[in-house]
């Protein structure tokens, strides 16, 4: 109970870390890049500020959600609130895909009438600074998603991982808009808005993935099916579900026992085999359903008659 308990505690700090580092990096971002497009009035600064805009909108967000997301259950919501990760998923899809809209209009605007970027060695010099920041930021969030698999976190780290090649890009086109092309600063602003239009469709398919109750990988059903095949008193076990809910997974099935135990026994070797499984699988909650093989005998039986009749 105490390993359970400890995974639990573990996973909801490190995705607090991840959203509080996110939100703290793109916050700082914002503001040099914002003044950087002042100052340059390059259109490839203005992508880079709105892209560093919607990560702090998607991290706020993130940082609201996940306080949500990692309440326990209640009477309300007896299977937790796992989902409001893919909902805010949703929600900064439809953001990124309006802002990136937006950006490939501007950018076509600058292509038709072209100016000259000035002051480009501050452009210069708060892309490099963006870049360093991105990169320690990426290394966290993919420790973080490979401890915890946070929906959440994942979205947010699509927004920073292709932010690495986006300031770049800003940094080519500062460097060809302040005197080799005046068209370079207009073409990569509209790059900026597909990629983010990218970006929003993977995170718009990540959600619906996991708003869609997916089942667990076939490694970890294989992983469930051993746990249980390897109690001695395991006669077999059938009709493995399972589902997963932000952090939490569901996993239920049909044990397989001897006709002859009592249900005291039955039901001392179900709680056996769900400690095993929350240990290994946690957080998740276990679902056991105890058949006598008699009786699982009869059902295989009467599925085949059934079958032959059609």
């Amino acid at each position: 109970m105490n390993d359970v308990l400890s995974k639990k505690n573990d996973y909801s700090f490190w995705v607090r870390v991840a959203a509080f580092a996110a939100t703290a990096t793109a916050l700082l971002l914002f503001v040099l890049k914002l003044y950087a497009w002042v100052a340059t009035d390059a259109s490839s600064m203005l992508a880079s500020a709105t892209d560093s805009m919607l990560d702090l909108f998607a991290s706020l967000m993130n940082v609201v959600i996940l306080h949500y997301a990692l309440a326990p259950a209640d009477e309300k919501h007896k299977f937790g609130h796992g989902k409001a990760e893919s909902l805010a998923g949703l929600v900064q899809a439809a953001f990124v895909t309006g802002s990136a809209l937006l950006l490939i209009f501007h950018g076509f605007d600058r292509i038709i009438h072209p100016k000259l970027v000035v002051k480009t060695e501050i452009g210069i010099v708060v892309t490099i600074i963006a870049i360093v920041m991105t990169l320690l930021l990426v290394v966290l969030q993919r420790f973080v998603i490979a401890k915890t698999r946070s929906v959440a976190i994942s979205a947010d780290a699509l927004h920073y991982q292709s932010d690495l090649l986006l300031n770049l890009g800003v940094l080519a086109a500062l460097i060809l808009s302040s005197g080799y092309s005046l068209y370079a600063d207009g073409i990569f602003t509209c790059l900026v808005g597909v990629l983010l239009l990218s970006g929003a469709l993977k995170i718009i398919y990540l959600s619906v993935h996991n708003l869609m109750d997916h089942e667990l990988s076939e490694e970890e059903q294989t992983q469930i099916t051993a746990i249980v095949l390897a109690h001695d008193s395991t006669l077999g076990v059938h009709d493995l579900r399972t589902r997963q809910s932000g952090p939490q997974r569901f996993i239920q099935f049909h044990l397989e026992l001897d006709d002859r135990l009592s249900l005291l026994e039955a039901h001392g070797i179900g709680e056996a085999i769900e400690e095993e499984i929350e240990a290994k699988f946690s957080p998740c909650e276990v679902f056991i359903h105890h058949d006598p093989t008699s009786v699982v005998a009869t059902k295989t039986v009467n599925e085949d008659q059934d079958s032959q009749k059609k």
